[in-house]
């Protein structure tokens, strides 16, 4: 394991449906890593989340950020471009994690610089290996910017 120290990672997990909520949970949840999971269900509360806005004003920074690209509301690649434009926000790891395995998602979320694409697998057995994998590789090799306020 790196030498980050103890606190738990903060990760925003930008995702409407319910039962890959609680799978991703549950990967964690099962995972070595402490962490502590953020969730909001469409684009606008992804925003409001991570420019403290509304009932999110008091928010912490996210030091990585799970995101689906079909949301309601905004969608993933708007909210990607939105953040990865801001000179405030755009260090945050960005890794879509999204059920899409079109070639033009992919290409966009990477020309909008996502730092990963992920394709959900459909068994949930698999689905929890690769947030598991994910899990390790992003918080145990992968030496990720300072938490910030």
């Amino acid at each position: 394991m790196n030498n980050r120290d103890t606190r738990p990672i903060d990760i925003l997990l930008v995702e409407d449906n319910p039962g890959d909520v609680r799978l991703t949970e549950e990967a964690f949840n099962e995972g070595k890593i402490n962490n502590e999971l953020h969730v909001v269900t469409d684009g606008v509360e992804a925003l409001d989340f991570l420019y403290r806005r509304g009932e999110y004003e008091s928010a912490i920074r996210p030091q990585l950020i799970l995101l689906d690209l079909n949301l309601p509301k905004i969608d993933g690649l708007e909210v990607l471009e939105q953040l990865k434009s801001d000179a405030k926000l755009k260090h945050i790891p960005i890794v879509v994690l999204t059920s899409s395995a079109a070639e033009a998602d992919i290409v966009k979320s990477y020309e909008l610089h996502t730092n990963a694409y992920l394709t959900k697998p459909i068994n949930p057995d698999e689905f929890i290996s690769l947030v598991q994998t994910f899990e390790q590789f992003w918080f145990e090799f992968v030496q990720l910017p300072p938490q910030e306020d």
